[in-house]
Formats: C-alpha cells, structure tokens, sequence
C-alpha cells in the first residue's frame, strides 16, 4: 500500500464511520474553549469537563477573569495536572486578551500563540475547531497513531508530524482529521496494548501487520 493509498483508505473508513468527529471538551464560546484547552494540557478532558462549570460560573467572561487573582483561579482548578502553572497563565491569558483584542479571542495561530499558556497546538486546535482551519494540532494521541498507521515517517518531533499530515489531508477535512485520530488513540489505539483485534484500520497499518 503506497502512502497515498494508505491516507485514501484510513480517510474513507473514518468517514464512514465517524463522519462528525467533536471535541469532547464542553464549552460555549470561544473563550470556554481557550481556556479548556489551555487547561487539558497533559490532563485528560473528563476532568476538564468536572472543573470547567464551576470556573465558568465564577468567571463567565474573560473581563471578569481577568479580574481575578491567581489563588482565586487556583482554587477552582486544583485538581487539574499542574495548577499552579494553569492559574498563572489563565490569569495572563485573560489580561492579554482584554488588553491587546478587546477581549477576543484571536482566529489566527500567530496571535493565540502570543497568549500565556498558549503553543502551536493549542493554536491549532482552536483554529480548527472554531473556525475549521486547516491545521492541524498533534498531541500524544495523534503522534501516536498516525505513526503507528503509517501515515508519517520518521517524524521526530509534533511539528515534523503536523507538516507530514497536511501535506497529504485534503484541506477540508484537515479539522475533522484532528478529531478522528485523537479519538482513534484515546480509545482503540491507545500507547499500552492497542486494541488492534477491535480496529478497522488494522489491514492498513503498518504497526499491526509489522506485529501480527
């Protein structure tokens, strides 16, 4: 199967089969999303999801968390995976965001990632999901997964992954390729003991046919 066939047939199956992929992240607006991402970083979305509502019912609007302090911010997200840090940069987030976009958050990946607490994939990540962007942000899961397919090749770096992907995803189903092999590594191709007797893309991976 030559590369081109194999992005052809793992595109085909997830569109069959996933054809609306979502963010499992819960939000309203665009700076419930910045703010659960920026959140999520190595931090699993279910416990995001058990913080976000109590934050956002203190801090409904990013003016109003900009007001805040960081012990205040601390307190609802202690749970979360280095909460110290996470306050520090929601804090900082927010007064940029009403400092220098009048409390908006930027569509485009060269100001998100101007923003405390913000990288290229968090960039990428709003820009996709909000605005269906074509970029695509590679975590754990996506790194994993289009390696283990054999979708990228010696990609030694996320940023060596992402340009790998673009390069062969047709720009309009970018945003939703984010989704699908997120998903696909979160709950069938996870990093201990894939669930490879479960998976519909194991005839065209080259993980499975290299281990079976």
């Amino acid at each position: 199967m030559t590369k081109k066939e194999r992005y052809q047939f793992v595109i085909k199956y997830f569109q069959e089969h996933v054809p609306e992929p979502e963010t499992e992240l819960m939000y309203d607006n665009a700076y419930q999303l910045l703010v659960a991402v920026i959140l999520s970083a190595q931090c699993t979305d279910k416990r995001i999801n058990l913080v976000t509502p109590h934050l956002f019912a203190q801090y409904p609007t990013v003016r109003e968390l900009a007001l805040a302090t960081e012990d205040n911010i601390f307190s609802y997200i202690r749970s979360v995976s280095y909460p110290n840090n996470k306050s520090k940069h929601l804090l900082g987030m927010a007064q940029m965001l009403v400092q220098d976009f009048n409390g908006k958050v930027p569509m485009n990946v060269p100001d998100l990632i101007k923003l405390p607490g913000v990288g290229r994939k968090t960039a990428n990540v709003i820009t996709s999901v909000l605005d269906e962007q074509p970029n695509m942000a590679v975590d754990t899961h996506v790194f994993r997964v289009s390696a283990r397919l054999g979708l990228t090749t010696n990609a030694k770096t996320p940023l060596a992954a992402e340009k790998q992907l673009i390069a062969h995803i047709p720009k309009a189903l970018v945003h939703k390729a984010h989704h699908w092999l997120i998903l696909h590594g979160r709950y069938i191709c996870v990093a201990r003991s894939p669930k490879c007797n479960i998976c519909g893309l194991r005839d065209g991976c080259k993980f499975f046919n290299k281990h079976r």
